[in-house]
């Protein structure tokens, strides 16, 4: 049975290609998170004032990917030390959150935060929010599978094609 997992690292193109490309997880969907308004539009959660994270809802097969492992991608392909910012994406819809699914998720996911800052691993404190998921609303049709079909866009050259090949270079076996 496959299980479900909600991570918000930036630019949701970006998060969805990474965990599109990994065996075990069979759906990845890019949508909006953690806010006050329903059914929220691109153009709202990027004005800032929804409360909404740019994330993405993927489901996995923890036979084949635990969760932590993803987890373990999740923190490798963003900087999770930064508040309201990745890369040049500013504002509170491109935070580090983690809307965990289970009390299960929870715990692991701070368990996860407590090491990687206990071992040094970002030179600042990671300031990921670790909340519960109260309602997932899809994003509009056009920013789903954003990089296979745009590929060639700058953005999609300059940002993603990075974060795959560091995907590929530091977790082939994934």
């Amino acid at each position: 049975m496959n299980e479900i997992a909600v991570f918000g690292g930036g630019c949701f193109w970006c998060m969805e290609a990474v965990f599109s490309s990994l065996s075990g997880v069979t759906k990845v969907e890019p949508g909006y998170a953690g806010g006050n308004l329903p059914n929220p539009t691109y153009q709202q959660v990027c004005a800032g004032d929804t409360g909404h994270a740019e994330v993405i809802r993927l489901e996995f097969d923890a036979a084949l990917i635990s969760y932590t492992a993803l987890l373990d991608i999740f923190f490798q392909m963003h900087d999770p030390s930064t508040l309201n910012r990745q890369g040049e994406d500013l504002g509170s819809q491109y935070r580090s959150v983690i809307f965990y699914t289970t009390p299960s998720q929870k715990a692991q996911a701070e368990k996860t935060i407590k090491t990687l800052d206990e071992n040094g691993a970002f030179a600042k404190r990671i300031v990921t929010e670790v909340l519960p998921l109260t309602e997932f609303y899809p994003a509009e049709d056009y920013h789903h599978n954003y990089y296979a079909f745009n590929s060639s866009q700058p953005y999609c050259r300059f940002v993603i094609q990075p974060k795959l090949a560091k995907l590929k270079e530091h977790l082939p076996k994934l």
